[in-house]
C-alpha cells in the first residue's frame, strides 16, 4: 500500500511520516521516500546516513525501468509520467536495483530520497524535476498488501505540480488546529476533487478540547485521528533517543488507526492505470512532446495490465 503525507510547512508532516513509517514496520516491509525539498525525513527517522539521491540519476532509473519496452527507444524519450508497458521492468518493493543503489536500510525500513538542490540546479531547475524520479518509481511499482511505501511530499499545494498526487492508496493530510492548517486541507480537497483521491486528515499538535472542536468544525468527517502535544516527540526532535514505546498511549493508538485505515483501502489498479495514462497524455500535449521531439502519446500500451501478473494454473 502506498501512502502520502501532505500538509502546510511546519505542520509536523515529516515527523508524522517518520512515526508512521516506523509503526508500519510492525506489519510489513517499508520503503520511506523523502520527496520534500527540505529533505529532513532521514533526520526524523534517526538515520544518519544520507541515501544516494534519486533525482541525480534519472537517466539510470529510466534505463532500468524501460527495460525492453519497444515503445520507449531510449531514456531521452522517457519523462516522469511515462507509463509501464510490455517489456518494462516493474519493480516490487524489495527490488534490488532500487534498494541496493538508492536506499539506506534500518531494520525492516529502507529510506530513499529525491535529494536536495545541487549547485548546478540553482536558478535553472525546479524541484519537481527531481520528484519525477518518485513518480516514475510509483508508476512502475507493483506492491501488495502488507507492503508499505511512505512518501513525505512537498508542503502545501506543490504536490499538484504533477500527477504524483494520484499515485497513492491513501493520502494523510497533517493539519494543525489553526486557520492556516485547515486552509491547506480545503485547498487540497478542492484540487483533488474529481480525481478519486482518498484523503484523511490527521490533526496534529492538539492541546485541548477546543483544538479538537476546531478541527471537527472545519474538517468534519475527514478528520480520522489526532496527535496530542507530545513530550516524547519533542524530545525526539531535539535529538534524544526514541522508540515507539516512548509515545503516549493515545498517540500510539492514532498510528494504529492510521495503519488500519490504510490496510482497509482497496488496491485500485484500474484507477492507477487510467490516471497514469491521463496525466501522461496531458504532459505530452502540454510540453513533453516538444521537449523530447517525440510523440509520447504512443508510449501508452493499451494491452498492458497494471498490478501483479495473473496466476496461471
Amino acid at each position: 500500500m502506498r501512502v502520502a503525507f501532505v500538509g502546510k510547512g511546519g505542520s509536523g508532516k515529516t515527523t508524522m511520516s517518520s512515526l508512521f513509517a516506523r509503526y508500519a514496520t510492525t506489519a510489513g516491509p517499508v520503503v520511506a521516500i523523502d520527496a520534500d525539498i527540505n529533505q529532513h525525513l532521514g533526520l526524523a527517522l534517526g538515520i544518519e546516513t544520507t541515501p544516494p539521491p534519486l533525482g541525480a540519476r534519472l537517466t539510470e532509473i529510466k534505463d532500468y525501468l524501460r527495460g525492453d519496452n519497444p515503445l520507449i527507444p531510449s531514456a531521452a524519450a522517457m519523462v516522469k509520467t511515462t507509463p509501464p508497458g510490455r517489456g518494462s521492468r516493474q519493480p516490487t518493493i524489495d527490488d534490488p536495483f532500487f534498494l541496493d543503489t538508492f536506499a539506506v536500510r534500518d531494520g525492516d525500513l529502507h529510506l530513499m530520497a529525491t535529494g536536495p538542490f545541487s549547485e548546478d540546479d540553482l536558478g535553472v531547475a525546479c524541484y519537481h524535476s527531481k520528484i519525477g524520479a518518485v513518480e516514475l518509481y510509483l508508476n512502475h511499482l507493483v506492491d501488495g498488501h502488507g507492503e508499505y511505501v511512505v512518501v513525505d511530499m512537498t508542503a502545501g499545494a506543490d504536490s499538484f505540480a504533477s500527477g504524483l498526487f494520484t499515485r497513492f492508496d491513501l493520502t494523510f493530510l497533517v493539519a494543525e488546529p489553526t486557520r492556516q492548517g485547515i486552509g491547506v486541507y480545503q485547498q487540497y480537497r478542492e484540487y483533488a476533487a474529481g480525481f478519486d483521491v482518498p484523503l484523511a486528515v490527521i490533526g496534529n499538535k492538539v492541546q485541548s478540547p477546543a483544538d479538537l472542536a476546531f478541527l471537527r468544525d472545519h474538517v468534519g468527517d475527514a478528520l480520522l485521528a489526532t496527535m496530542t502535544h507530545s513530550p516524547a516527540i519533542r524530545a525526539m526532535e531535539q535529538g534524544h533517543p526514541f522508540t515507539l514505546h516512548d509515545l503516549e498511549p493515545t498517540n500510539l493508538a492514532t498510528l494504529a488507526t492510521m495503519l488500519t485505515t490504510l490496510d482497509a483501502q482497496e488496491k485500485n489498479w484500474p484507477r492507477f492505470a487510467r490516471q497514469t495514462a491521463e496525466f501522461h497524455l496531458k504532459n505530452a500535449h502540454s510540453w513533453a512532446n516538444l521537449a523530447t521531439g517525440t510523440d509520447l502519446t504512443t508510449q501508452i500500451d493499451p494491452h498492458h495490465q497494471y498490478g501483479p501478473a495473473p496466476a496461471h494454473f
